[in-house]
């Protein structure tokens, strides 16, 4: 295992069980709102302190960008973290989140680490080494297009409300194909999913490069495909959709006509 990786894996096990732990005094935590449904609580940050800690021990000089204290240090290897993704779900002990770690150099990404600690489960994926689940290969599914397929999404609570009409109306026509559509509430696990075959395919709008960086990399060792809604190659931006290759392709036929200009970029 690449030294990198090994790092990343001891840093989200180590927030992972601090974040397990605290699920017993969920009454009694201090939550902030950093905006519309969005919530930010002392276990977010004191895990987002625990991974830098870690990795910090090893790598002292690398550079830093997290959701809850932005971007520090200046250096070649970028370290991308969300220290709790599922907030809200943590908060109501809905056991869906997860901690999701990536490492950049020179602005491409080398290693991923999504961990759920509910769960258990540890996705990894190092760059031309492909993607693991506890140590075992996996691959994206074999479904053959989105007709009967699993599709995964992530409701728009965050983007502007003129775009809620485009959400929805992707999601109806979604609805009228696929065999199901589910929204977990964790879009790094979402990803995960899709890298492991759980899933066939996931598009949400409004993310950050934390939600998806992790997500991004396990995707493609996994044989799978991720973009824009326009098709272009996706850069951690905030529109995003995976999938297996065929399924991507139909998902994104199929959006293209519904979406305005600011939900294809």
């Amino acid at each position: 295992m690449h030294p990198l990786l090994n790092i990343g894996i001891r840093a989200a096990r180590r927030a992972g069980d601090f974040i397990v732990k605290s699920l017993s005094r969920l009454d009694s935590l201090k939550i902030d709102s950093k905006g519309r449904n969005d919530f930010v609580t002392d276990i977010d940050r004191k895990a987002e302190e625990e991974i830098i800690a870690t990795v910090r021990k090893s790598y002292p000089g690398h550079a830093f960008l997290a959701e809850e204290s932005g971007r520090s240090g200046d250096s070649e290897y970028l370290w991308i973290i969300d220290p709790l993704d599922g907030t809200t779900n943590f908060l109501h002990g809905f056991p869906t989140f997860a901690v999701s770690i990536a490492l950049q150099h020179k602005g491409r990404l080398e290693q991923a680490v999504i961990y759920d600690p509910s769960r258990q489960e540890l996705f990894t994926a190092g760059r031309g080494e492909g993607a693991q689940l506890d140590g075992r290969r996996i691959r994206v599914s074999q479904q053959r297009g989105i007709d009967g397929a699993l599709i995964s999404t992530g409701f728009p609570y965050r983007i502007q409300s003129e775009h809620v009409d485009s959400y929805l109306a992707v999601l109806k026509a979604v609805m009228h194909v696929a065999a199901g559509v589910r929204r977990p509430g964790a879009a790094s696990l979402d990803l995960a999913y899709v890298a492991a075959g759980r899933v066939d395919g996931f598009w949400e709008f409004g993310l950050s490069p934390w939600d998806t960086a992790a997500g991004t990399l396990l995707i493609q060792e996994a044989g799978g495909r991720i973009g824009n809604p326009n098709g272009s190659d996706y850069a951690l931006g905030p529109h995003v959709v995976a999938g297996n290759p065929k399924v991507y392709e139909n998902l994104l036929e199929l959006m293209r006509p519904l979406l305005p200009p600011a939900l294809q970029q």
